[in-house]
């Protein structure tokens, strides 16, 4: 008997339609290629609707928008639970990733509320405003295990996005520091819930995907620069069960990141499954 996993998007701003249109087809992707699992997408906007989700996306906006709207509808702490203490898989991508950062800086006047998760400082608009936004090749090698999707480079849409411009030691009081600094905010600290959370979290922080240095590109294009040993700009980022993204796949057509996603979801629950029956 096939199991039912429910997976919702965070409909409070941003591009949560989006979103579930492309979930829809990777669930049909996968179903196609043997995976038994039904799946129901649904729109968060309450605590209510959170409590039946197995996963959760929260999509591209403005992050200051979407972390207001969390704390009127009262969502940011049951937020926190479903990522830290939970664990439960959710993928933030742009001003999802700057939510589910311990650390954000370039921050507006008044500050914001961060739900935390991944133990990265991220740098808000890094690549400039709305007009400045592009779209790049990205080669991200955890989609080449993929054997039922193309190999092609991912079409990268670049909108006002933040970038990973340090990952932080996963201890205890790591926030103090980074709250020190100008312009910038931390996710909070509550002493029963953040220990156990921090223990439960994976303490690893992997690099999904990087964007090439902008001298390596202009590198190519011809000009005549050191490019060196340049490592680029880090815009994917996974730890344990939190997925983060700058850029926005829910923009575009390619399927590949949104598949591998439910099957990293597949995974989660799976283990989680075995746990709670040993």
């Amino acid at each position: 008997m096939s199991m039912t996993l429910t997976v919702g998007v965070l409909a409070l701003q941003g591009a949560f339609l989006e979103h579930l249109i492309l979930l829809k087809r990777a669930a049909s992707h996968l179903q196609s290629h043997g995976v038994t699992t039904s799946f129901e997408f649904t729109e968060v906007r309450n605590v209510e609707q959170l409590s039946r989700c197995d996963a959760l996306i929260i999509p591209g906006g403005e992050s200051t928008t979407i972390s207001l709207v969390a704390a009127e509808s009262g969502l940011l702490e049951p937020l926190r639970d479903f990522v830290k203490v939970d664990r439960k898989p959710t993928w933030g991508t742009c001003a999802g990733l700057i939510l589910l950062s311990e650390a954000a800086n370039a921050i507006k006047k008044g500050g914001q509320d961060l739900i935390g998760g991944l133990d990265v400082r991220v740098n808000r608009n890094h690549f400039g405003r709305q007009v400045e936004s592009f779209q790049a090749d990205l080669d991200l090698p955890f989609l080449k295990s993929e054997e039922s999707v193309s190999h092609e480079p991912f079409p990268g849409v670049f909108i006002r996005a933040p970038v990973v411009e340090k990952i932080l030691p996963n201890v205890e009081g790591v926030q103090k520091g980074e709250q020190q600094m100008a312009q910038t905010v931390v996710a909070p600290s509550k002493s029963a819930r953040d220990n156990h959370a921090r223990q439960a979290m994976s303490s690893h922080v992997d690099v999904m995907g990087v964007l090439p240095g902008r001298l390596k590109k202009a590198n190519a294009m011809g000009a005549e620069v050191n490019a060196g040993e340049e490592v680029g700009d880090i815009i994917a980022v996974k730890q344990g069960n939190v997925f983060g993204t700058s850029f926005h796949p829910e923009l575009t057509a390619d399927i590949r990141i949104h598949v591998w996603w439910l099957k990293q979801v597949l995974a989660a629950v799976g283990r989680t499954s075995v746990t709670k029956s040993e």
